[in-house]
């Protein structure tokens, strides 16, 4: 699965019957780069996109290995039943698994099922839920809260996190619990918050890591270039997270 942040993320939209088709059809027209997977017996549903269209016979579940392996996001028109049981079979982890999302029937809710915050399911059902007028479903809580995204901050950019898994884990339930973070940026571009609210007041902004008082902070977010001796990440406990920006940036 190709980082759907730092390129082109390659798209499918899927549908099984009337309804389905002709609302992939609508969303087609908004979306002309994403390819379309339907059953042979709808796809004249399509004849007016200019997308690529692969009109299958066969079954569904006989789709769904090529789509995993060949696109990004892939959007179903099918209801979120069926395609949790046809991608079970499938799904690896959240690192490698493209976003799946499910659009219902009637065009009201657009659901990420599958790689919604790392793959960027979420990103892509509050997309094509302003497309088409409907509501996106979230279920993560970062995105559900409009905080941090501990693990994947400033991806846009090119940054790298650094940090034991267990400290991602840790810290990212502090943030999302509302406690008092400490931000140091030292480095990078100071674009990194993408959300449309303000920046949640837990979160304390500073430009030097001396700066941080730590008995203040359930955790730091350290933007940097610096080395971080070992003595430093022990005295932290779990409760540190590094990101590395380009070395060419600010």
């Amino acid at each position: 699965m190709s980082n759907p942040s730092l390129a082109t993320p390659r798209v499918c939209l899927v549908a099984i019957t009337k309804h389905g088709a002709a609302q992939a059809a609508r969303l087609a027209a908004d979306l002309p780069d994403a390819a379309i997977c339907t059953s042979s017996k709808f796809a004249a549903a399509f004849a007016g996109v200019s997308n690529s269209v692969r009109a299958y016979d066969g079954a569904l579940r006989d789709e769904i290995g090529p789509l995993f392996e060949g696109y990004d996001q892939i959007v179903f028109f099918v209801s979120l039943g069926a395609v949790v049981r046809l991608i079970a079979p499938h799904m690896r982890s959240k690192d490698e698994d493209p976003g799946v999302i499910v659009v219902d029937d009637a065009g009201q809710y657009v659901i990420p099922v599958l790689s919604g915050h790392v793959g960027g399911a979420n990103e892509w059902s509050e997309r094509i839920a302003d497309l088409i007028g409907a509501a996106p479903v979230l279920t993560t809580a970062s995105d559900v809260g409009r905080t941090i995204p501990v693990d994947i901050l400033g991806r846009h950019l090119g940054w790298r996190v650094e940090a034991p898994k267990i400290n991602i884990t840790r810290v990212s339930a502090h943030v999302v619990n509302g406690e008092a973070i400490a931000f140091v940026q030292e480095a990078g571009s100071p674009d990194w918050w993408t959300r449309p609210t303000p920046l949640p007041e837990t979160i304390h902004r500073f430009a030097s890591f001396d700066e941080v008082d730590l008995a203040r902070y359930a955790a730091v977010l350290w933007v940097t270039h610096a080395d971080i001796p070992a003595e430093r990440w022990d005295a932290l406990h779990e409760r540190l997270v590094v990101y590395r920006p380009p070395q060419d940036a600010a």
